[in-house]
């Protein structure tokens, strides 16, 4: 009788344990079975087509220099490199602001969030060409990453993104892969768009997945890769220090039966 009891016990014991238990609890972002992910626009997302998207929070390094960047080429012929600015006084940061405007010297504010880097030269070259003579612009974004999840639940990485058009395999790389228990068919693309955030679902674990892997990562994105979840493996570690008490307890038992 009292056995029958200890099996009750037992019995009770691990569907507390199944009901209570963080089983998989550091999945995030889940999405249900009937969710409709934002459609994206491969063809336009796609880097031969496409470059970096100046944002609100970026921080723009610009050169400036005066008649087509001849001082540009003088540093590099007396230094014998490469045509390299090396004259840190012509050098500024700016941070852009939530308002989309950047202060620039002489010429106040402007706005150049949307553009690309190259339009962004082009359009500060010609704020100044009022002033100075064949002004000579180069512009950088010092601030650029990106978070990858890259499908083992809660584990996550910042990659900076180094080149202006880094594409979507290339962040991958950067971030290790796709990790054992990552679904490259479920990886999910968060990004901020028109004041909100779209998510779009990109699909790579078939040949057809090369559609999507020349696409440019913008600054601010969130990759996660969903994993797959292990449900037989957290369960265990769930229940092994419960099993083991009840394990115990039984053999207590059983010896207390055998000398009664």
């Amino acid at each position: 009788m009292k056995i029958k009891y200890l099996y009750i016990l037992i019995s009770f014991g691990l569907l507390l344990a199944i009901s209570s238990c963080g089983i998989n609890s550091n999945l995030m972002l889940k999405t249900p079975k009937d969710y409709v992910f934002d459609k994206l626009d491969v063809d336009s997302a796609n880097a031969s087509k496409n470059e970096y998207i100046i944002q609100v929070n970026d921080i723009i390094k610009f050169n400036f220099f005066t008649n087509n960047g001849q001082q540009v080429l003088a540093v590099g012929t007396l230094t014998g490199g490469g045509a390299k600015n090396s004259n840190q006084s012509n050098s500024i940061s700016y941070t852009i602001m939530s308002d989309s405007l950047v202060k620039l010297p002489a010429v106040g504010e402007v706005n150049i969030v949307g553009k690309s880097i190259r339009e962004a030269e082009l359009f500060i070259e010609n704020e100044f060409k009022s002033l100075y003579v064949d002004p000579f612009v180069q512009v950088s974004v010092e601030n650029k990453r990106v978070i990858v999840f890259p499908g083992s639940g809660g584990d996550s990485k910042v990659v900076f993104l180094k080149n202006n058009n880094t594409t979507l395999l290339e962040v991958l790389a950067l971030a290790g892969g796709i990790t054992e228990r990552g679904r490259a068919s479920k990886i999910k693309l968060m990004r901020g768009e028109e004041g909100s955030k779209k998510v779009y679902l990109i699909d790579l674990s078939t040949i057809e997945g090369l559609q999507y892997t020349d696409l440019v990562i913008q600054n601010g994105d969130y990759l996660y890769i969903e994993p797959v979840a292990e449900l037989g493996k957290e369960l265990l570690k769930e229940i092994a220090p419960l099993v083991s008490i009840i394990s115990s307890a039984a053999v207590l038992v059983s010896v207390l039966t055998l000398f009664k």
